[in-house]
């Protein structure tokens, strides 16, 4: 991937859409729900505070995070989907 985020914004690539529910029924397509957690490809360098200072990125390449339903900007990179958004958007990392 030929893309490098700026400021404090992440790209995510996101975790598949689930095929069947947890009793075993097939999801139509159009049902599916977008999935809200993925794995954080690349981060940029972090914001700087209103005294000059860098605050770090909470998240680092490789993590898996959960970030919210409708966060987020959906783009085409090479024919992968991926969202880019601010670190604030993201809500936990998996441990």
């Amino acid at each position: 991937m030929n893309l490098k985020p700026v400021g404090d914004r992440v790209i995510i690539k996101q975790d598949e859409a689930g095929e069947t529910t947890s009793s075993g029924l097939y999801i139509a397509s159009e049902a599916k729900e977008k999935p809200q957690s993925g794995t954080v490809l690349a981060v940029g360098e972090g914001r700087y505070d209103n005294n000059g200072a860098l605050i770090p990125m909470p998240v680092k390449e490789g993590d898996r995070v959960v970030y919210g339903k409708f966060g987020g900007t959906e783009i085409d990179i090479d024919g992968e989907k991926v969202l880019i958004m601010r670190a604030d958007d993201i809500y936990a990392v998996y441990a």
